[in-house]
């Protein structure tokens, strides 16, 4: 199968969060503040899918008050964190939205993912993901995690699915003067 054919079924992308939708660095105050970079190409790719009913989730192995405002400010509701076994967050979030594996798109940038990334249609990673994820990859984005490389993704699927278009057009040339945009 193409990758514009796994493209088109999918459903429901599921992120991981440091390195791919940050740089994966972590930055630490003196008070002892942790402090992340989101990108906010990414955020609007993410705020594209949402609009185009392709349900977007967070799984990643660590947890943070960061990520809560983050996915809280994009309409993300499907978040897992804390999950050291991602298969088994892979499964609950199939359960919750009722899904097949083929109807889900997975980015992942490191060893954590690799169990993972191997369940779903469609496998993505950033540019500067380990070797044993790019190996495992549908699709490669050109962009280093934190740096577009969802963004990239998301207008991947939305192409593929004939979306694009009407995407710009009701986002952009013709917005909802009511709508809430914070990407």
């Amino acid at each position: 199968m193409t990758l514009t054919e796994k493209a088109k079924k999918i459903k429901l992308l599921i992120c991981d969060v440091d390195g791919v939708l940050t740089d994966g660095k972590i930055y630490i105050g003196n008070d002892g503040e942790l402090f992340k970079a989101f990108n906010v190409k990414d955020g609007l790719g993410i705020k594209m899918l949402l609009a185009n009913g392709v349900e977007v989730a967070i799984l990643t192995a660590r947890s943070s008050k960061i990520l809560e405002c983050r996915t809280k400010e994009l309409g993300i509701t499907n978040v897992l964190q804390g999950q050291r076994d991602k298969v088994k967050g892979l499964q609950t979030l199939l359960a919750t939205v009722n899904l097949s594996p083929e109807e889900v798109a997975y980015i992942g940038d490191d060893l954590p993912d690799y169990a993972v990334i191997q369940k779903v249609g469609l496998a993505a990673c950033p540019s500067d993901s380990v070797e044993e994820i790019r190996h495992l990859a549908d699709f490669e984005s050109h962009r280093r995690g934190g740096d577009g490389a969802v963004r990239e993704l998301a207008e991947l699927i939305l192409k593929a699915q004939g979306k694009w278009e009407e995407t710009l057009e009701k986002m952009f040339l013709h917005p909802d003067p009511n709508a809430r945009h914070r990407y």
